[in-house]
């Protein structure tokens, strides 16, 4: 990848393919009464073009619990619902002739009025998406007990109201899609995916396949966040319509496309309580969530209840009430975005803390630690049913301010003058819990003689697209089976050559797969020991391995090597793992930074992330996973945010308009760790993927509020612009 030598999807040479080119809504909710497509299909190259009614696919559900009146069709039949919703796509034999041709499609609508703000959508009276549906909910869920129940005994109530913004994932790569047809009826797809058996899966249902006929290879993907978990809307439709005319089609997202319609995250309104006595013990929470499903809801409708579920944290927390609902909206669909759902977790308690912290008269670090589950209480069951399987979060809170020099910046804003920078400081305690519900992967190992020694090979069911499986998968079967990792070949991202797999989100990979590894790696090396015991005339409990030789106990020169063993063939094992459950990653971030009041510019100063995945595999790779992630939640502070006008027209459809800092954008991600093993696998692991993502938010926002305490500036919602800050100085109470 470093060198320009890796391929993806858009890198593929495949002679004679066609390109696609989608004819997308300009409004957000209308009435589809025609659509001519004749002039695109009188232009030259243009080969085809399909509607909903030319191919007839089913409409697919977002997620199994939705109501099938919300699936969505792949293309839009009676009604569009979203502003970029695909209407018709067109089939030529080049991208520009595809693309002039998709400009003559002529779609004649009548607008309906769009429901745009899911406040709006949740109101009895609100015009309805579906007509089939008694109201705009999609999803609703209780848990704990009532508000009251939670609170009682509390003699501080803090309360608060939080926005979630919508953020576009925006990997580096888009979403992108090859489909090959072949002679004999079966379909090869090549596609930028996070799970290709997923795909596989969900193609053969809608086009009603079996799935031995589709296969989906992921060639180098170019980044996920979740975005690419979901199988793309645009993908049933091009496999659809590469079958209907015989021939390969190409399709890559362009970024507009993206930002437009490849499913936001995040969006949720947050109305919160924590109660407290006045020592400053926290009673209870109790707090209800709206999620901004768009406009055919899936996982993204669901995530209020990933909120709820941790609504307790690293604290706690006797007692919960929390109301989740997920509504539909004339807006983008939305997905489980990296952390998705614990992040609006973390702020939700994170802030509240703060803001007790003041009431209370309490420094918000000692509130913290006198709430703080201790070592002694793992494993731990919350109100809310989960049980945590390990932690020390005094600790890592410890490294954390010791590492951002909590006191000096303290002292530090007590002597600042007033005409400097305003200073804040601001901690997040995080909570994480992974992977949700996927908790069994496939993995083989197959290990061979070769050529200057043995050579190992891994099928594993997870998809690795930049989190560098190869190096965490053959560092553990380096250890257990002495073969140098330049030795060890990762075989992912292939249903031809993988019968099965979850594919990889959720930050479960180095866990669920990397356990999976181990396992069948320790099998590998019994069932290799019993060869050695046949050769050494020894019984299988005397044979002891060490730096890839077999030898005898007692006996160090009765040894034979791999090349001896393997004589007799290959030696393999295969299996599902599963995990006993999910584990809780956590850590605490730190971040300080100055406003200019003048301006409303917030210049992020310092981060420190302090993060605990379980014992580590690589290094390495788990400091540039805390990275990555920080720089997405810092991000998603500072910078990003989808915006829709009133009539549901994106504002952020570029690029120019919304807003990913680059490295320079950023300072330094300081990065430490500590290790709390988990018992739940063999190796210890935990996830990391989703932790920056997770802790960094709530660091930051308490942060800048900080540095804006002493302008009484006490609520604000992200993203922090110069602009909404300075608004925020101006109108302080």
């Amino acid at each position: 990848m470093l060198t320009g030598a890796a391929k993806y999807v858009a890198d593929l040479e495949h002679m004679g393919s066609l390109h696609a080119a989608f004819v997308r809504s300009p409004l957000a909710h209308a009435s589809v009464v025609a659509i001519d497509t004749s002039a695109a299909r009188a232009t030259p190259a243009v080969v085809a073009v399909f509607t909903a009614a030319d191919l007839g696919l089913p409409a697919v559900l977002g997620f199994e619990s939705m109501s099938p009146s919300m699936a969505r069709p792949p293309l839009a039949v009676d009604k569009v619902r979203f502003v970029g919703e695909a209407v018709a796509v067109v089939l030529a034999e080049t991208l520009a002739a595809a693309t002039d041709a998709a400009e003559l499609v002529d779609v004649t609508y009548e607008p309906l009025d769009a429901v745009v703000h899911p406040k709006v959508a949740s109101a009895p009276d609100a015009a309805l998406l579906f007509a089939d549906t008694a109201s705009n909910v999609a999803f609703s869920q209780h848990v704990g007990g009532s508000e009251d129940d939670a609170l009682a005994g509390a003699d501080v109530v803090v309360r608060a109201y939080f926005e979630h913004q919508r953020l576009s994932a925006s990997p580096m790569e888009t979403n992108a899609l090859l489909v090959e047809p072949h002679a004999d009826g079966t379909i090869t797809l090549h596609a930028s995916a996070q799970g290709v058996h997923t795909v596989r899966d969900a193609i053969a249902r809608v086009l009603e396949m079996g799935i031995e006929d589709v296969r989906v290879v992921a060639p180098h993907v170019g980044g996920g966040f979740g975005a690419k978990y979901h199988v793309c809307n645009e993908f049933f439709v091009l496999a659809a319509a590469a079958v209907a005319v015989g021939r390969s089609v190409r399709w890559i997202e362009t970024r507009t496309e993206h930002l437009l319609g490849c499913s936001h995250g995040r969006g949720q309104l947050q109305h919160a309580a924590m109660g407290f006595t006045r020592d400053g013990k926290i009673v209870g929470v109790a707090a209800k969530l709206l999620g901004d499903g768009g406009a055919y809801p899936g996982l993204g409708a669901v995530m209020p209840n990933a909120t709820g579920v941790m609504a307790c944290g690293p604290y706690r927390i006797p007692r919960v009430s929390v109301d989740s609902m997920g509504v539909v909206t004339n807006t983008s669909p939305t997905i489980a975005y990296r952390g998705a759902g614990r992040p609006e977790a973390a702020v939700m308690l994170e802030r509240l803390i703060d803001l007790a912290a003041r009431e209370l008269g309490i420094d918000p670090i000692e509130l913290r630690r006198r709430n703080l589950l201790e070592v002694a209480d793992f494993p731990y069951t919350t109100p809310t049913g989960l049980r945590y399987d390990s932690g020390d979060y005094r600790r890592a809170l410890n490294v954390a301010l010791e590492a951002i020099d909590y006191n000096g910046v303290r002292r530090e804003q007590q002597s600042r003058p007033s005409s400097a920078p305003a200073l804040g400081v601001g901690v997040a305690v995080y909570m994480d819990v992974t992977p949700f519900r996927l908790v069994t992967e496939y993995v083989e190992i197959v290990v061979e003689d070769a050529v200057g020694g043995p050579r190992a090979t891994v099928f594993a069911g997870t998809c690795t697209h930049g989190q560098s499986h190869e190096t965490t998968y053959g560092a553990l079967v380096t250890r257990e089976l002495g073969i140098p990792r330049e030795r060890i070949t990762l075989i992912d991202r292939d249903t031809a050559l993988v019968p099965r797999g979850i594919g990889s989100a959720s930050a479960r990979s180095a866990q669920i797969a990397g356990s999976a590894v181990y396992e069948a790696a320790v099998v590998v090396r019994d069932l290799a020991s019993e060869r050695a015991a046949d050769l050494l005339e020894a019984p299988t409990a005397d044979i002891l391995f060490a730096d890839g030789s077999f030898s005898v106990r007692g006996v160090p020169t009765r040894r034979v090597e791999w090349h001896d063993v393997l004589a007799a063939g290959p030696v393999r094992h295969a299996l599902d793992w599963t995990q006993n459950g999910s584990t809780f990653p956590y850590g605490v971030h730190a971040a300080v930074v100055e406003v200019d009041v003048e301006t409303g510019e917030v210049r992020l100063v310092r981060f420190v992330a302090v993060d605990d995945c379980g014992r580590l595999i690589v290094p390495d790779l788990v400091d540039g996973q805390q990275q990555g992630g920080a720089a997405q939640g810092i991000a998603a502070v500072l910078y990003e945010g989808i915006v829709y006008d009133p009539d549901g027209t994106p504002r952020t459809a570029n690029l120019g308009d919304y807003l990913v800092p680059s490295a320079a954008d950023l300072p330094t991600i300081e990065t430490r760790r500590t290790e709390t093993p988990s018992p739940l696998n063999p190796i210890g692991a935990k996830g990391i993927g989703q932790s920056g993502a997770i802790g960094a938010p709530g660091a930051v926002i308490n942060a800048v509020l900080d540095a804006l305490a002493p302008f009484d500036v006490r609520d604000l919602n992200p993203p922090f612009t110069p602009e909404r800050v300075w608004h925020a100085l101006q109108h302080a109470d």
